[in-house]
């Protein structure tokens, strides 16, 4: 039986979105890149343990370099991720610094004869950044000041039947530098990877298996154990997850429908003598919506959230992981916001998009927030109440943003702006690190070559 999430494994890593054939490599040698400069400002901040009140500014740099002949690809990209004047006890992290980083560094041959609408695929190995099926347990989160790296292998396939997959088996990268000195000093230090931190598993697509709506299937396996240097909490998490999706189409109904369950052992802590417990969690999000044909391409859509929180004497421990995944598609910025992702939440919403022009895009979603274990943290707000009597009502979220390309394809405005209107939980748990409620805005300029 250990073979069946092994074949699962190069399913998952990058396949397309929606089951298409697998994207054509320009030949040759091509480079191109962006740097982006974005200003945050926070007040009232919803996470624990860091200021209340905070601004930052951040400048990110990718370069990337390939170059295909053939069927083989050489791939190179090059991270540059800084914040400038950053304080003592800041919610500035490795999410934000990251300096003058080897991103990428990859080979890749492709196998099979798509032309001849036969068996086709991709097998990359290296140093790679990784987006997997719904994005929600590994992804390249663009927001995100700094982006995850893997090292290791990927097989990408392409069926004539258009059933895709991708599998893996990878090394998670550990972004140095971690100490607070190393951060606020931009230091540059590689980062590193070791057999002691491994992803493996592999997603399987396909469209239209019931109507419009496509099924993919996933298995993803995630284990760590300490080192003399770095103690963890010994995760061990199996993900299986099952996910029936209809894209947007103008004047049709779009739907989501996405199931994870997570089983393992984890320790309760980072001592290294403590046993481990038994991981049952579970994470689901639905999404119904319908966009109209018109100047303005609107698109009205409900989404709901749960995700599991831990129960303390249940003997099994119940927060979700949700590992490496994205949280600006689904919820909110990172940065110095960084407090909702799919941790003991329970969330329900209308997100309204539109894009009246090829320049100009924007979104505005309202979210109803509920912890699922009133005696577990909420979200990645770090905030926790052990006694439960500050409940489980986290307020509401009002999530927006505009995008606007000054110049088509290399110069883009971005406005971000969220706000928390705490709930009870969020005003009166013992570290909350503020009262009141939570008002966060970035501005991002980015260009493009």
């Amino acid at each position: 039986m250990r073979c069946l999430p092994l074949l699962l494994i190069c399913a998952c890593l990058g396949a397309p979105a929606y089951g298409q054939a697998l994207a054509p490599l320009p030949q040759g040698f091509d480079i191109s890149g962006n740097v982006r400069l974005r200003f945050e400002a926070i007040s009232g901040q919803a996470r624990a343990g860091v200021r209340p009140d905070e601004t930052s500014l951040q400048l990110r740099t990718l370069i990337l370099a390939s170059y295909r002949r053939d069927r083989l690809t050489l791939a190179a990209e090059l991270i540059d991720s800084r914040a400038f004047d950053v304080p003592d006890r800041t919610a500035i992290s490795t999410n934000e610094v990251n300096a003058l980083e080897p991103l990428q560094a990859w080979i890749a041959y492709d196998v099979g004869d798509p032309a001849a609408s036969r068996w086709s695929g991709r097998i990359t190995a290296g140093r790679m950044t990784l987006d997997l099926g719904s994005r929600r347990l590994v992804a390249r989160d663009d927001y995100r000041n700094t982006l995850t790296s893997f090292t290791g292998v990927r097989v990408d396939v392409a069926a004539p039947d258009k059933i895709v997959g991708t599998f893996v088996y990878v090394l998670p990268t550990l972004r140095l530098p971690d100490d607070a000195a190393g951060i606020r000093a931009n230091r540059i230090v590689f980062d590193r990877e070791g057999f002691e931190t491994r992803l493996w598993g592999g997603r399987v697509f396909r469209p239209a298996t019931i109507g419009r709506l496509g099924l993919e299937a996933a298995f993803l396996r995630f284990e760590e154990r300490d080192t003399p240097t770095r103690p963890t909490r010994d995760r061990h998490l199996s993900n299986l997850e099952l996910r029936l999706v209809a894209p947007p189409v103008p004047n049709k109904v779009e739907l989501e429908l996405n199931v994870i369950r997570q089983t393992g052992s984890i320790a309760p802590s980072l001592a290294p003598t403590l046993a481990r417990q038994p991981v049952e969690a579970w994470y689901g999000h639905a999404r119904i919506g319908y966009g109209w044909a018109s100047p303005l391409h609107p698109r009205l859509s409900l989404e709901a959230d749960y995700a599991t929180g831990n129960r303390p004497g249940s003997g099994r421990y119940g927060r979700f992981d949700s590992l490496f995944g994205q949280r600006r598609a689904d919820y909110s910025p990172a940065g110095l916001y960084n407090a909702i992702n799919r941790s003991n939440l329970i969330l329900i919403g209308p997100r309204v998009d539109i894009a009246p022009s090829p320049r100009v895009d924007a979104f505005a979603s309202v979210k109803k927030m509920w912890l699922d274990s009133a005696r577990d943290g909420f979200a990645t707000t770090g905030v926790v109440d052990p006694t439960g009597q500050s409940g489980r009502d986290a307020g509401w979220q009002i999530d927006g943003r505009v995008r606007y390309w000054v110049v088509p394809k290399r110069l883009q405005l971005s406005v971000d702006g969220t706000l928390i209107a705490k709930g009870r939980f969020l005003r009166t748990a013992p570290n909350r690190a503020s009262a009141a409620d939570t008002l966060f805005a970035a501005l991002s300029a980015t260009a493009s070559f």
